[in-house]
């Protein structure tokens, strides 16, 4: 954003020959112990073991869709989700696992309405895979938290809970940016500096209502699902979800009212605009009448017929010049007197 530092992305991943593979990360999480990494083969393995694993798949790479669709265990629905690209979040029931498309901003992230990408999220009881078509920030920042050690994961829905409120945690960073923003902004447009930010004005609002529309089903989804969960989410992970839920919700309320105040600021750099153009038109339709005397006269004096008075006078012209300027100066009077009263009643 102009006048504005640049949002610090986290701290980038190195590219190891397995993400060659399409795995950007893996860890097996155990109750009582650290997270341990895993590659695709050991991936394999871990399925039905104690605790649960999360696996983060780079779809850019042919190998790793063609290892979701050969070991991921994912439903139809999951891959039919991946073709239709980035759509309403939404979190659902599928079978005995939870299926989420949520929408998170990317990584390289400029308040842009075409930086928000889709994650693709499976969550069973021993498995969690996310994959994505761009680097997101939310999920790369629970992924650098799970690396450091700083989080410990209890169970799968547990991992989906801190991706959720990570989720909310960057919204809410972007909205109290762009707030920020929208008061520089409303400080200039006091000033009467409005030219300037009606592009970014609009760039703010199509962003504001990009992510109102992609991210308001959210939370009702999340609350139908957890109407009827799968057998396996445990009471204690409902409560999580719900508690993530209501974060969220308050999160896009934020926005929402953001959305409200671009659009009352675009109206009144609308209302400036507009004022200007008709001060402009005004100044050109005074000139217009103030020059339609000397058009006039001047026209019919111009014609070359006979009998045109004072042709034989040597005050003649001297005569009419003075007629003009007295016209002019009458409808001038005219238009002023109009025009003084309907300013006075604006001020009152």
């Amino acid at each position: 954003m102009p006048n504005d530092a640049p949002m610090q992305p986290p701290v980038p991943y190195l590219v190891t020959g397995e993400e060659s593979q399409g795995l950007i990360c893996g860890y097996q999480f155990v109750t009582g112990q650290a997270p341990r990494t895993l590659d695709t083969l050991a991936a394999v393995d871990a399925a039905g073991t104690d605790g649960f694993c999360w696996l983060h798949f780079n779809l850019n790479h042919v190998a790793g869709l063609r290892w979701l669709q050969e070991h991921g265990g994912l439903s139809e629905a999951f891959f039919e989700a991946l073709h239709e690209g980035s759509r309403s979040t939404r979190i659902e029931r599928d079978g005995d696992t939870l299926f989420a498309v949520v929408n998170d901003v990317a990584y390289d992230f400029n308040f842009d309405a075409s930086d928000v990408a889709t994650l693709w999220v499976s969550v069973s009881p021993g498995r969690v895979i996310t994959a994505r078509w761009h680097p997101l920030r939310s999920v790369d920042h629970l992924r650098m938290v799970v690396k450091r050690g700083e989080e410990q994961l209890a169970s799968s829905v547990d991992l989906l809970d801190q991706l959720l409120r990570f989720q909310a945690d960057e919204l809410q960073r972007i909205a109290r940016r762009v707030a920020d923003r929208l008061e520089d902004i409303e400080d200039e447009l006091l000033a009467g500096h409005h030219q300037r930010h009606t592009a970014e004005l609009a760039r703010l609002r199509r962003l504001a209502v990009r992510l109102q529309r992609l991210l308001a089903p959210e939370p009702s989804a999340l609350m139908r699902t957890l109407a009827s969960p799968p057998a396996w989410v445990q009471a204690e992970d409902r409560a999580q979800l719900h508690r993530a839920s209501e974060e969220f919700a308050l999160v896009l309320r934020d926005i929402a009212a953001l959305q409200e105040r671009i659009k009352a600021m675009q109206d009144e750099v609308g209302a400036r605009v507009a004022e200007e153009n008709n001060r402009t038109l005004f100044m050109l339709t005074m000139v217009t009448v103030l020059a339609l005397p000397i058009n006039l006269i001047s026209g019919l004096f111009g014609m070359n017929v006979g009998g045109i008075p004072l042709s034989e006078s040597r005050e003649g012209f001297w005569l009419m010049l003075g007629f003009i300027v007295l016209l002019t100066a009458v409808i001038a009077w005219m238009a002023l007197r109009r025009l003084v009263p309907r300013g006075d009643a604006e001020r009152r």
